[in-house]
């Protein structure tokens, strides 16, 4: 058990590692390359936005938040009414993990400091303008662990196929909205979901 745990927490601080040196690490023109990918993206999601559209995306983008403490909280009071010492610990598991992805995400951030894309490229308009820095998208990070945590406490399809589907819609909202580059929200959802699997001993 303890060759596991050190086999995950190697992994982990591997993907966290790489996350943060990626910015830096590759060459001037594979930097360049994914700008231009990033770039290009955010200004054809731009182009495309209606007011429908753009009102579900902020709906959506809103709802992160509320998965992310609503679930727990859900779990914490149900296992509470019925008594359910395994929903309980699962609600600590999925909290534990959501919150630990907060605490990186936000380090990552500070390391990083990469500019929010509407202030790197003045062609990209965003719905909003989002404050602190770009990489990685938190949304994406609190999501991402939330849905896995979730999933790894209780893996039935009904309860993976929804949580995925919210956390990819929060974090395609970001991209949509603006305030987020493709590869933010890519580094966000490996960060949450690596979280999830690490805290994994916590469940019951």
């Amino acid at each position: 058990m303890k060759f596991v745990c050190n086999k995950y927490f190697l992994l982990f601080f591997t993907v966290i590692q790489s996350i943060t040196m990626l910015p830096c690490a590759t060459s001037s023109l594979a930097q360049s390359q994914i700008q231009q990918f990033d770039d290009r993206v955010m200004l054809n999601l731009q182009q495309s936005r209606t007011p429908p559209q753009t009102d579900v995306m902020l709906f959506l983008s809103r709802t992160n938040m509320y998965g992310d403490i609503g679930v727990p909280a859900a779990l914490l009071v149900g296992g509470i009414i019925s008594n359910d010492s395994q929903m309980r610990q699962n609600s600590l598991y999925i909290a534990s993990s959501t919150a630990v992805s907060y605490g990186l995400m936000v380090l990552i951030k500070h390391l990083v400091k990469r500019r929010r894309p509407f202030v790197q490229n003045i062609n990209i308009v965003p719905v909003y303008r989002a404050g602190s820095t770009s990489f990685p998208s938190g949304h994406a990070a609190t999501s991402f662990s939330t849905a896995m945590a979730l999933s790894n406490a209780y893996p039935k399809w009904y309860v993976i196929a929804p949580s995925f589907l919210w956390a990819g819609s929060v974090s395609y909202s970001r991209m949509y909205l603006g305030v987020h580059y493709p590869t933010d929200v890519t580094a966000g959802a490996i960060l949450g979901t690596g979280t999830a699997l690490l805290l994994q001993p916590l469940k019951r």
